[in-house]
């Protein structure tokens, strides 16, 4: 039989995310995270948000049933997590109300279609661009024209980008 200290998992270090959650308006209803592996982030936001609908999205089929695993007991459904490809998110528009992703390559027009009005995203940064990590200012212009508008969160590591409802209604029309 395996000694406990042969099972130990290296816990993620969420510190710089919790902190940009801290500049999050209001109490989301519903809040995705692409990209999810298995489920450090997105379960860390459900308990940030108790009564939020969170729902953790990857493209690998053990990522995703490992995180499903971790979930327990959940009568309401509260936590699920689906396969999925970040670039075609199988979710319908104007769904979330906060979206994060911390990893991978960000596709803006599907985070911004699935993103409510008035709702917001955080992504790390890359504090040299203003600009989430490994894009410059033009490959935003998704969001950018969608109304999102961007802001230094916590101690600068991750972005937070508000999706103003007043423009996210004129740029559907």
């Amino acid at each position: 039989m395996r000694a406990c200290e042969d099972r130990k998992m290296e816990a993620p270090d969420l510190t710089g995310f919790a902190r940009a959650l801290l500049d999050v308006e209001g109490e989301p209803e519903r809040v995705l995270e692409i990209g999810c592996g298995e489920g450090d982030a997105t379960l860390f936001l459900a308990r940030e948000y108790p009564r939020a609908r969170v729902r953790g999205l990857d493209p690998s089929e053990a990522a995703v049933r490992a995180a499903t695993d971790r979930v327990g007991l959940d009568p309401e459904g509260r936590v699920a997590f689906k396969i999925g490809d970040p670039r075609a998110l199988p979710f319908p528009a104007d769904h979330f109300d906060l979206v994060v992703q911390r990893h991978g390559r960000l596709d803006p027009a599907e985070i911004a279609r699935v993103t409510r009005p008035a709702g917001s995203l955080i992504v790390p940064a890359d504090a040299r661009a203003g600009a989430p990590l490994g894009f410059s200012r033009g490959a935003m212009r998704p969001l950018l024209a969608r109304g999102f508008v961007a802001s230094p969160s916590g101690d600068g590591e991750f972005l937070l980008m508000r999706l103003a409802a007043a423009e996210a209604e004129a740029s559907r029309n």
